[in-house]
């Protein structure tokens, strides 16, 4: 009967509409660096090396997010939401005002725990509210956003900066973001299971003992933490690949940024069949079902780039291909990661996406390392053997559906 209340509340299209609105807000704000890099630090007075330094404190701001998982769990998705969107243009607010390399290094820790506990809980929120028949389709949706940043949201940012100067996109995304929050606080609260009520003794734990519980799942852990880790070594060898790919195009093919521009672009095409295909197909193949497909359909893809390495268009072509079902396979990882433990529902998703921000940074030395140091094929089939180590982690640990009946 509350399910049924809780549709009449909220449409599908309003929740999705709104999420990907939000979230496309955020992805631009993440991304932003990656083409633009070189334009922004040179505004800054800074070299590229030192504001790429700041922005990997950024990324490691994520390692905060069980904290916001912890808090959604007990007061609710929606106000945590509210709480990253506002601390995320807080930062890009003060990184477009910033004349000092403290101001950025600030600008970069708010905006970096905003965007952490933003995404995990608008993932944990959504899924509150969808029923898991149709969870797939609807964060595969709302996943459309990291595609559209590539496709359109970087072209457009870029076309900002030469009419403008580069502080103005930060105006505007601080500006939207802001926007967002009052958008959100007019939507209805999720439904949630409610945990057990601690009693007064456990009320008056210790700080350590609450710090540890943020990383303790009691309902169904070795299913739990088992995708948590699939998802995170999946995220590590696409991210290894990834991050280095652009040194790769450039050393053996002689890219130029323009072209390497027009790679990202074509790339975000995969990126969107991904999330179009997750959406379509995911909730109807199953959840477990489709990351076993994204895993194998990387590993793959891994396994032949050395092979292809032969002119642009084949490599592109294979990238774009590993790319691809990779993206299918975390899009999917999300339905599937929240259904573990619908109790701690926030902090399952919050720890997952730790987990992959460890998996990111890691992969940001060994990735470059291997590919100058070790060559190709090393970096492609070390890829291959982590995401090996993914597939059989979900294979025989991994349940669909722990917490319910069916």
């Amino acid at each position: 009967m509350q399910t049924v209340q809780t549709k009449a509340e909220l449409s599908f299209a309003r929740l999705i509409g709104v999420s990907m609105t939000a979230k496309l807000l955020v992805d631009i704000g993440s991304q932003i660096f990656n083409p633009f890099l070189p334009v922004i630090a040179a505004g800054l007075g800074m070299s590229v090396v030192d504001l790429g330094r700041l922005v990997g404190l950024r990324s490691a701001m994520g390692i905060f997010a069980p904290v916001s998982g912890a808090l959604a769990d007990r007061r609710g998705y929606r106000p945590v939401i509210r709480s990253a969107l506002l601390m995320s243009a807080a930062g890009f607010l003060l990184l477009g005002m910033s004349s000092a390399p403290w101001m950025v290094a600030l600008a970069m820790i708010l905006s970096g725990l905003g965007i952490g506990a933003f995404v995990p809980n608008l993932q944990a929120f959504v899924s509150s509210r969808l029923p898991y028949s149709l969870r797939a389709r609807g964060l595969g949706m709302i996943e459309y956003s990291w595609a559209l940043t590539g496709i359109l949201g970087l072209s457009l940012i870029g076309a900002l900066i030469a009419a403008t100067n580069w502080r103005v996109p930060f105006f505007l995304l601080a500006a939207g973001m802001t926007g967002m929050s009052f958008v959100f606080s007019a939507m209805p609260a999720a439904s949630r299971p409610r945990p057990k009520e601690a009693d007064s003794s456990e009320a008056r734990r210790s700080w350590r003992r609450q710090v540890i519980d943020l990383f303790v799942i009691p309902t169904n852990p070795r299913s739990a933490y088992a995708t948590i880790l699939a998802g995170a070594l999946s995220y590590f060898a696409a991210m290894q690949v990834m991050i280095a790919h652009g040194a790769w195009l450039a050393r053996d093919y002689q890219l130029d940024a323009a072209a390497l521009g027009m790679v990202a672009f074509v790339f975000g095409w995969f990126d969107l069949t991904a999330s179009v295909s997750v959406s379509l197909f995911t909730d109807r193949i199953g959840k477990k079902r489709s990351v076993l497909i994204g895993i194998l359909g990387s590993l793959v893809g891994y396994l032949l780039m050395p092979f292809l390495n032969i002119g642009v268009v084949p490599v592109v072509a294979i990238i774009g291909i590993a790319r691809m079902f990779f993206e299918f396979n975390i899009v999917s990882h999300f339905p599937l990661l929240s259904e573990q433990a619908p109790e701690q529902r926030g902090r399952v998703m919050t720890l997952g996406a730790a987990a992959s921000l460890v998996g990111a940074t890691a992969a940001g030395f060994t990735g470059p390392w291997l590919l100058v140091h070790a060559g190709l094929q090393a970096l492609a089939w070390s890829a291959a053997a982590i995401v090996t180590a993914s597939l059989l982690i979900m294979l025989f640990l991994v349940q669909e559906r722990p917490g319910s009946a069916g």
